[in-house]
């Protein structure tokens, strides 16, 4: 297990994309990391876009981001709502000027852009958001996988094989 004694934070809110936050945290629960699933309400069941549950093993409120190594920020319609909270926000700041890993896909990108870690960073996402991460300062690609230092991104479902990857990479290198 290449990932032991590696603690990330995956974000829930209602209308995450089921398998932007499944596969990941499957993978990286593979790996030997601890994946902690937190959202508003430590207990509530949050549902993915195609019914699949997520219930919140903690609410934000109660972690302490510096525990951890790394964040996760799934797609969907989820990241609208998580770029509304200031913990959210908070974390993603934390783990950016720490250097710890962020993973964020599809629309998870909204996030990065509200917590405004993107100024000069490669990324990218699902085409629809390209503009918006853009007009946050990202230089946008179209490709599967892009890693910028410490911050992975990847556009959609299809890509979910390289961007599993790419963040166990990541997270080794820590």
């Amino acid at each position: 297990m290449s990932l032991n004694n590696t603690r990330i934070i995956a974000l829930v809110e209602d209308d995450f994309e089921d398998l932007e936050l499944w596969v990941p945290v499957m993978r990286l629960r593979e790996e030997g990391a601890e994946v902690v699933l937190a959202g508003k309400e430590k207990g509530h069941v949050y549902k993915g876009k195609y019914g699949v549950p997520a219930e919140a093993e903690a609410a934000f409120a109660d972690l302490d981001v510096s525990e951890f190594d790394g964040i996760l920020v799934p797609g969907g319609w989820a990241p609208d709502k998580l770029r509304r909270y200031e913990e959210v926000l908070s974390f993603v700041k934390h783990m950016h000027e720490n250097k710890k890993v962020i993973g964020q896909i599809c629309h998870a990108g909204w996030v990065l852009a509200s917590a405004g870690i993107l100024q000069g960073v490669t990324v990218t996402s699902t085409p629809g958001i390209k503009d918006d991460m853009t007009n946050a300062g990202a230089v946008w690609k179209d490709e599967a996988v892009v890693t910028d230092g410490h911050i992975v991104s990847s556009r959609r479902p299809p890509d979910l094989p390289q961007y599993g990857k790419a963040l166990v990479d990541a997270f080794q290198t820590l």
